[in-house]
């Protein structure tokens, strides 16, 4: 995994060291009700979702470039619902998930910026997906200001972790409209 450096923040892969970090940060259930997951009830939950971290190698730990604090997660992967895009790897789904102590500063919109860079430039995706549920509006101000751009809304299409059904709102971003889009109107990093 690629070390993507941006004004505020790195994104790297997850170290032993991040344990602390995210089980401050995932145990809080504004955080992971929003993302779909249930709040870790006690480090031990955290450590398996850690570890699950470290092995997967396709999370990136977002971290404070000054402190090295990790205060949240991004995941770029294979979206497994697009045809012919799906056959040749060109369509990737990403999701993250940010510290509340961290919220309404930009951070994640920084990060989701160059992730999205990073995936068209270096991973040669063509199609990028983003789906949140109706309440997490914080998600949606992220995505419209990354350049995505509404796609469907699948009724009852979220199933979380406690058997509650949501929408899901679906938005995504072509390579062609990223390259068309920020050259006509380039944008700040952390604009939020």
């Amino acid at each position: 995994m690629k070390l993507i450096e941006t004004e505020r923040l790195i994104l790297r892969g997850w170290h032993l060291g991040d344990l602390d970090d995210l089980h401050e940060y995932a145990k809080n259930p504004n955080v992971g009700t929003m993302a779909g997951w249930e709040p870790h009830t006690d480090k031990k939950s955290s450590l398996k979702i850690h570890k699950s971290f470290i092995n997967d190698g396709n999370i990136w730990a977002i971290t404070l470039n000054d402190t090295g604090k990790a205060i949240g997660s991004l995941r770029i992967y294979g979206d497994e619902n697009r045809g012919e895009f799906t056959k040749r790897n060109a369509a990737k789904l990403i999701s993250y998930a940010l510290s509340e102590d961290y919220w309404d500063n930009g951070y994640m919109t920084e990060a989701v910026k160059q992730a999205v860079k990073y995936a068209f430039g270096e991973m040669n995706a063509e199609l990028l997906t983003v789906f949140y549920i109706p309440q997490n509006t914080r998600t949606k101000r992220v995505i419209v200001k990354c350049g995505f751009e509404y796609e469907t809304t699948i009724f009852e299409g979220y199933r979380n972790y406690d058997g509650q059904v949501f929408d899901s709102i679906v938005y995504s971003i072509s390579r062609n409209d990223y390259f068309e889009k920020f050259r006509r109107f380039p944008c700040p990093t952390n604009s939020e």
